[in-house]
């Protein structure tokens, strides 16, 4: 069965557009700094892929809409008895903040969009935007030689209790999820079949990471004005976890109490995200047949019987995978709804959090 036109896979590189594969795999995850993508094709036994070269930019679209903008990492062809296969991977803009070293500087009294500005421009990334209702200024930022570019910009962005992630025409954003969004969709397994649209549905529970203190100690050097410290320190607790499971990280970018338990309440939740997985497998990939295709940060109501699941959940992942034989499905991982970035400012005035999130379970204790 022919697959529907708004469901085709097609990859542009170099005015060229090829939609018909052996087989795709294209990732979005917020958790990972660059999203990946793998293309497999046929081709004529006298046909050389010449036209493609490492680097290359890469716009790939789901029917009409633009769901990566990246470039090729690995260009691989092989010839046998059956004919010529091209194999393309590569990943998005992020990529080259993952590899590459960050510029190295020293400032002082410095906002995030400055800081920004100084690691992502020399590298190429122009196109930035940032979703905050506020942010701090950084007291002293310290780049070193071997510093990663994306380190340097995950520690800037998460000291004002926010994260950086690419969409899928490539600009950088600086922001938080928004859990006042209503969910996208219900996804059901039932014992009974009836309104069942689901492939398969897989939950891990996992606490190896998870504690039940975080202590956060920080230090701040002195300035021409102002002595240093050397005292700053915050403790959270997570009431969840009902014994002792402590945790003592030590944070040389926590130069005040407020960038400290900002880390401190990122630490615990963090461990709490890692606990929980829900792995979705769908038909397509689009959440209605003419709908939104399915993208990370929306929210999903999920009934599973099975399970004893019925609530929403944060859509952290998805995959969307296909080929020549094999129909277009995309596994969706999902997470426990208002943990990931506890912290961040909200896209809006008034936050809400997710109905199954428990913030009141993280405390700060500190004294």
């Amino acid at each position: 069965m022919p697959m529907p036109a708004n469901e085709m896979v097609s990859l542009s590189i170099n005015g060229k557009t090829h939609d018909r594969w052996e087989s795709y795999e294209i990732d979005s995850d917020l958790q990972t700094p660059a999203d990946a993508w793998h293309v497999t094709l046929g081709l004529r036994p006298k046909e050389l892929p010449g036209f493609i070269k490492p680097w290359d930019t890469v716009v790939i679209k789901v029917g009409n809409d633009t769901v990566m903008t990246g470039r090729v990492d690995e260009i691989s062809d092989s010839i046998d008895k059956h004919g010529k296969t091209l194999t393309l991977s590569g990943r998005d803009y992020a990529a080259v903040l993952v590899d590459c070293a960050a510029p190295i500087f020293v400032a002082r009294q410095i906002t995030l969009e400055q800081i920004i500005a100084k690691v992502v421009r020399p590298l190429g990334i122009d196109n930035v935007k940032i979703f905050a209702d506020s942010t701090r200024i950084r007291e002293k930022i310290n780049i070193e030689p071997g510093d990663r570019a994306w380190d340097a910009l995950q520690n800037a962005a998460e000291a004002n209790g926010l994260f950086p992630w690419f969409t899928p025409d490539g600009t950088l954003v600086v922001g938080g999820p928004d859990y006042s969004k209503a969910p996208v969709a219900t996804l059901m397994m039932r014992f009974d079949g009836k309104g069942n649209n689901c492939e398969s549905i897989n939950r891990s529970r996992n606490v190896a990471n998870q504690f039940s203190q975080i202590t956060v100690l920080g230090q701040a050097h002195g300035t021409e004005t102002e002595v240093g410290k050397h005292n700053i320190k915050s403790i959270v607790e997570d009431k969840a976890v009902t014994f002792n499971r402590p945790q003592i990280v030590i944070d040389h970018e926590s130069d005040n109490l407020a960038v400290a338990q900002d880390r401190a309440r990122k630490l615990l939740a963090d461990g709490r995200l890692s606990a929980f997985d829900l792995t979705i497998k769908v038909k397509g990939h689009r959440i209605t047949k003419n709908g939104l295709l399915w993208t990370p940060g929306q929210r999903v109501q999920v009934q599973s019987e099975p399970h004893g699941i019925n609530g929403i959940y944060f859509l952290m992942r998805r995959t969307f995978t296909g080929g020549r034989d094999d129909s277009a499905t995309t596994e969706l991982k999902l997470k426990e709804d208002g943990v990931w970035v506890l912290d961040a400012h909200p896209h809006k005035r008034r936050h809400r959090r997710g109905k199954n999130s428990l913030p009141a379970e993280i405390v700060d204790v500190t004294k």
